[in-house]
């Protein structure tokens, strides 16, 4: 597999969550994508290359319009690169010419893809496994969230507090005793399965958790390649899972 469907699937990920917003907007601009859900967390008020870039011209120009997009209407943004999308040469200097514009590098995340996963390792424990879309699992989706990814609670609740953005971004929480513990996403896009907001409690980690629920998430999504993005903490266990890197997301923030 190219990188193209990870880009596209993540890229699909933002949209759904800002197609779902009134106050959100998608655009297209000159091989730039826009999803934005118009929210206090610049993380989700994105921009994406669409097409390769060839020159420190072209990409310039590609990023002043993600920048004036957004500074026309007084928000803060993230730039989410898809390195693969640049030529070598563009790619050595991306970060210096980025950060020309104010956009501060935030992390680098690993895309990562497997045509099926591989067994467990080891028994995985039992969860009790619910679909997010009652105000009870939508509360303890957004407080995992906002622990695991340190986000204000306010925040992460702004993003996703909205009912459509549930038929299309089938997320999963995890009980333990009737606690919360972690949650897994998924989005069909690019003709992939796109795995999101795997999280697990401090305190729950380490016991099999985080992985229980992932595919949980993954059979439920039904057949196809599977992508994701991943942290440093989950890259060995998606080693073991059957994943392999393909490509590089590059973030930064405004």
């Amino acid at each position: 597999m190219n990188f193209q469907p990870v880009a596209e699937n993540l890229r699909e990920s933002f949209r759904v969550v800002a197609g779902s917003r009134h106050e959100g907007e998608l655009r297209e601009l000159h091989g730039v994508s826009i999803a934005s859900a118009n929210v206090t967390f610049q993380m989700f008020n994105a921009a994406f290359l669409s097409t390769p870039v060839t020159t420190e011209a072209e990409f310039t120009q590609r990023v002043l319009l993600a920048d004036m997009h957004f500074q026309t209407r007084g928000r803060e943004w993230a730039w989410w690169m898809c390195e693969d999308w640049l030529e070598p040469r563009v790619r050595r200097r991306a970060r210096q010419l980025l950060e020309r514009r104010g956009l501060r590098h935030s992390t680098d995340l690993p895309g990562m893809t497997a045509e099926r996963l591989l067994p467990p390792g080891r028994p995985l424990p039992l969860l009790d496994i619910r679909r997010v879309g009652t105000p009870l699992t939508r509360g303890a989706f957004y407080e995992i969230g906002s622990i695991c990814f340190h986000v204000p609670l306010t925040w992460f609740r702004e993003v996703f507090e909205n009912d459509s953005v549930w038929a299309n971004f089938e997320s999963y929480v995890g009980y333990v005793n009737g606690e919360p513990v972690c949650t897994s996403a998924t989005v069909r896009g690019g003709g992939v399965i796109g795995v999101y907001n795997v999280a697990t409690l401090p305190g729950h980690q380490r016991k099999g958790y985080g992985e229980a629920v992932m595919r949980h998430a993954i059979e439920r999504a039904g057949e196809g390649t599977i992508i994701l993005q991943s942290t440093p903490a989950g890259f060995p266990l998606y080693e073991r899972m059957g994943f392999r890197t393909i490509t590089r997301i590059s973030v930064y923030a405004s």
